[in-house]
């Protein structure tokens, strides 16, 4: 399992240039069963690495453009009267698929955004009574501009809280940059990134994760953690339960990625401040840093 791991690592690494450390933490969200959110400018690769990330897992991809004129029918699907059967027939939405690209979901309307909740949390969706399982895995990557942009609504908390990670791409360095201009990496070469994995393969890491042990003093770092965000001045909302699972999930992750059967704190070190960071607020009201949770908690 470590050397698909790391085959996958490096069939992305040709593609998104110089970012092996998103790729990284993108990687073991997905392995915890999580879904992904790339804030970041236009133009820094968030859909391209979302693109990536598909096609060397051998996944089922489709990609939302989410505009302000964007209804929750048009991802989920819609029932439509077939008059030969006499009945209506329901014709799924994008949701449907192993891998969702919801593209700039912060364009989208409140009541748009909305309509990703259910299939986020339960893997399902319900619509007139019905309810529909979605293909396993799946999972959500969803990119969205910085809210000061012009036309964006800010995601509410209760959706941010469904992400399991936030990351940021950044500029690249000198050296990437220069060989994406020269058409070495990026979209010019992503169709000649073949599948390391499938469905089934994902499937089988994903509940190896689950079986990475997690000692009591690992616990009882995480709760000391997740106390400590609650009672820091600082900070005007702390980490919810959900958000405790997700780093525990996280740093599973991102212990079978070093090849390890066993979690340590730089592995939970190495996750909080992507799981954590969209879901921290500080005394302003503003997003709040991670890195303050780690300062203030000793290291078992």
């Amino acid at each position: 399992m470590h050397q698909t791991l790391q085959n996958i690592i490096a069939a992305c690494n040709r593609v998104i240039l110089g970012k092996e450390p998103q790729i990284r933490l993108a990687l073991a969200c997905i392995l915890a069963r999580g879904h992904l959110l790339i804030e970041d400018l236009p133009g820094m690769g968030k859909t391209t690495l979302a693109h990536t990330l598909a096609q060397v897992l051998g996944l089922e991809f489709r990609r939302v453009q989410f505009t302000s004129d964007l209804l929750p029918a048009d991802i989920l699907g819609v029932s439509v009267y077939d008059r030969n059967a006499a009945a209506f027939k329901f014709h799924p939405g994008p949701v449907f698929t192993h891998v969702l690209l919801a593209d700039e979901v912060n364009r989208a309307t409140p009541k748009t955004q909305s309509a990703l909740l259910e299939v986020m949390e339960e893997r399902q969706m319900t619509m007139e009574g019905e309810t529909r399982k979605l293909p396993e895995p799946f999972f959500v990557i969803a990119t969205q501009n910085p809210t000061t942009h012009i036309g964006t609504f800010p995601l509410p908390e209760s959706q941010l809280d469904r992400f399991l990670m936030r990351i940021r791409l950044g500029y690249p360095d000198a050296r990437s940059e220069r060989h994406l201009l020269a058409a070495q990496g990026g979209r010019a070469i992503l169709p000649t990134a073949a599948a390391v994995t499938d469905a089934a393969g994902l499937i089988r890491l994903q509940a190896a994760v689950t079986e990475i042990r997690v000692a009591d003093a690992l616990l009882d770092y995480l709760q000391a953690l997740l106390e400590a965000s609650r009672r820091d001045p600082r900070l005007e909302m702390g980490l919810s339960p959900r958000a405790g699972l997700a780093l525990k999930q996280a740093a599973q992750a991102w212990a079978l990625m070093q090849g390890r059967d066993f979690a340590i704190p730089e592995d939970v070190q190495a996750v909080l401040p992507s799981v954590a960071g969209h879901r921290l607020i500080n005394a302003e009201g503003g997003p709040a840093d991670a890195s303050v949770l780690l300062n203030s908690v000793a290291i078992p």
